[in-house]
């Protein structure tokens, strides 16, 4: 099932240019332009605190929003660029590009991870230690997955899931090219240090035995 795409709620631009841009921005509003997708280009104004609030959110750039402006067909876009004040970093400007269905981008897609109680490393006391929450995969606009799963079934304790380990949804591959780590079983603290112990235990029987052998 494809994840629900955020709406991002916009009104057309009547005028263009720089005076439009800066009674936009006297209203509170953010001047953008929507294009590419095979149509003419689209003057909007984005609410001011709408925006910094997905900007806040983080992900803005690599985020699939559902555009919604009053008079338009709904359309799919992606942010390009947000231009910012040099002085206080706030938006001046949005640059939004249409997407069809088999347009190829990159977004960071959520991983699941299942069966935790089919995972004697788990069962046993260890913890699973998530290094990558999110993985950025390149996909179909038309086909986005919801999650990436990973099956804990099996796993023990010291265990390194790979991304090469996990089945990923049909005609998504990872924009990092190499077999990068997404999570690893490790011991609980108390066993760590335990094992730790008996270690320098050990360490220190050997170098005993060697005095005592010169």
């Amino acid at each position: 099932m494809a994840k629900e795409i955020p709406d991002l709620v916009a009104t057309a631009r009547t005028g263009t240019g720089k005076g439009a841009a800066r009674q936009a921005r006297r209203e509170n509003l953010v001047p953008g332009i929507v294009y590419g997708g095979g149509a003419d280009p689209l003057p909007i104004n984005l609410p001011y605190n709408a925006l910094i609030k997905k900007l806040k959110a983080g992900r803005f750039l690599s985020t699939l929003f559902n555009l919604k402006v009053e008079g338009q067909d709904d359309v799919r876009v992606i942010a390009r660029s947000v231009q910012r004040d040099v002085v206080k970093d706030l938006p001046t400007h949005v640059d939004l590009l249409r997407l069809r269905r088999t347009t190829r981008i990159s977004l960071f897609i959520h991983v699941e991870f299942e069966n935790h109680k089919e995972a004697p490393g788990i069962k046993k006391g260890g913890v699973l230690t998530v290094v990558r929450p999110e993985v950025e995969l390149n996909v179909l606009a038309g086909e986005i997955p919801e999650q990436i799963v990973v099956d804990l079934t099996g796993k023990e304790i010291g265990d390194v899931i790979h991304i090469n380990d996990v089945e990923l949804p049909k005609g998504a591959k990872p924009t990092i090219d190499r077999n990068f780590v997404i999570a690893n079983i490790s011991a609980p603290s108390k066993l760590a240090a335990a094992a730790e112990e008996a270690d320098e235990a050990a360490a220190d029987e050997v170098e005993a035995t060697e005095q005592n052998d010169g």
